[in-house]
């Protein structure tokens, strides 16, 4: 066996002949090809070598003693699948060719004596054809293994993405309940604020909110968005904050026995009110709402004489449910009216005082509430349980707010009612969600 040493870079290809002439004569004929050359005289040095050497291509002659062409060709397709085979043998052979094929896959066969330049290109498109299915094994086996990590990759950044996921629904949950949580604590610090303003007059108890109720019970029959119809709502329990500073006498009289001189003090009572409210940023459009709440639909409202519908809406709204329930408490007029001598009044009054279709509305709603039972069911506080949640605002028997709608009861809220109906004297009832059929509750 030789060792040539051309270098392997151009490729390797391997002569199998029992004749040395034949192996000397290939080795001359491919020297300047670049490729390097190995030789063996047997089929089994030639599997000696092939175990050892990185071979492209394997030439071997048919005839050869103990193991002929045909055999080992098979052998080294059975161990060395990716080397190039090429068969040389005589006219003779044919049968044996026939055995080299099917048995060792060979991909051409030449005939002796060779033709030089038949031979050299053989076996260089053999290096080059074997060189080009080792890249394309190569890139394949390269492929499948990116493919593999990519999948493993995109299963991880799924599992991440699914996690972070579960991470922000979590977060975004709890501050959706934190910005519930402030809601509802801002909305109850109004109404408390709202009740310390009506305790400045027992006569005033009760009165704003009432007409936010009602006021936002409009603004919903108008087609108001959420937002417009909060701030209706908002403001109507501050619309009389800027009544802090009149005095007790004039708090209790009636408007349409005002003096000129009482009457001029009263009506600054909405831009006060409009003022007291400026500092707080989230009720900017409430501001307004305040300030106007007096405007009448012909123009002869204050503080500014607006007409119609340069009145803002809310405002519209406000002066309606503001008067239903001022007439009830005989604030406009010298008797307290009736609901339905108030009804009256607001009709006889569309188109004057208020927005005509406003008014309708405001009409026909609260005449088909008239007949609609409290939501419910209405317990003392000594039946009360833990977990009971309020299904309307609970109000103290003076009038102010003690507990909002949607509060759920707990042990010290049950043992302060008690306390407190105990020391008033009066009964208190609670409306509290009914529950569910086929709960135990």
């Amino acid at each position: 066996m030789t060792q040539p040493d051309t270098p392997a870079s151009a490729g390797t290809v391997l002569f199998v002949d029992d004749e040395p002439n034949i192996l000397s004569a290939l080795k001359r004929l491919f020297r300047p090809t670049g490729l390097r050359v190995l030789t063996a005289p047997s089929g089994q040095d030639g599997l000696t070598l092939l175990a050892s050497e990185a071979v492209d291509v394997v030439v071997s002659d048919m005839r050869m003693p103990q193991m002929d062409g045909a055999a080992f060709l098979k052998a080294v397709r059975e161990r060395h699948p990716q080397v190039e085979r090429i068969l040389l043998t005589g006219f003779a052979d044919m049968d044996s060719t026939v055995s080299a094929v099917n048995d060792g896959g060979i991909s051409r066969y030449l005939n002796k004596p060779w033709q030089d330049q038949e031979i050299l290109s053989t076996v260089k498109d053999a290096v080059e054809r074997g060189r080009l299915q080792a890249e394309v094994a190569r890139l394949h086996a390269l492929t499948t293994e990116q493919n593999a990590q990519l999948k493993n990759m995109n299963a991880e950044l799924e599992s991440r993405v699914q996690a972070r996921t579960r991470d922000l629904q979590t977060a975004i949950g709890k501050i959706k309940e934190a910005n519930e949580s402030l809601k509802q604590n801002f909305l109850t610090t109004v109404r408390v604020f709202s009740d310390l303003v009506e305790m400045r007059s027992g006569h005033m108890a009760g009165h704003s909110r009432r007409v936010a109720q009602h006021a936002r019970a409009l603004a919903k029959v108008a087609g108001l968005d959420e937002t417009a119809t909060q701030n209706v709502m908002l403001a109507g329990l501050l619309h009389d904050i800027g009544k802090i500073g009149l005095s007790d006498e004039l708090l209790a009289k009636p408007y349409n026995t005002f003096k000129p001189e009482e009457r001029s003090i009263y009506i600054r009572h909405a831009e006060r009110g409009e003022a007291a409210l400026t500092a707080v940023s989230q009720l900017k459009a409430v501001c307004k709402l305040v300030r106007h709440h007096h405007e009448m639909w012909d123009g002869s409202g204050f503080p500014d004489g607006l007409v119609g519908l340069a009145i803002p809406l809310g405002a519209q709204i406000l002066a309606i449910a503001n008067d239903y329930d001022g007439l009830m408490q005989g604030q406009l007029t010298a008797r307290a009216l009736p609901s339905r001598e108030a009804l009256v009044y607001i009709s006889q009054n569309a188109g004057k005082r208020y927005n005509p279709e406003l008014a309708n509305a405001f009409v026909r709603m609260i005449s088909e509430a008239g007949g609609k039972a409290t939501p419910g069911i209405a317990l003392r506080p000594g039946m009360l349980k833990q977990g009971m949640r309020l299904v309307l605002d609970l109000l103290h028997p003076d009038g102010y707010l003690l507990l909002p709608k949607g509060h759920v009861c707990d042990e010290d809220t049950i043992v302060q009612l008690r306390r407190l109906e105990t020391s008033s004297g009066r009964h208190i009832t609670v409306q509290i969600e009914a529950p569910a059929r086929g709960s135990g509750a």
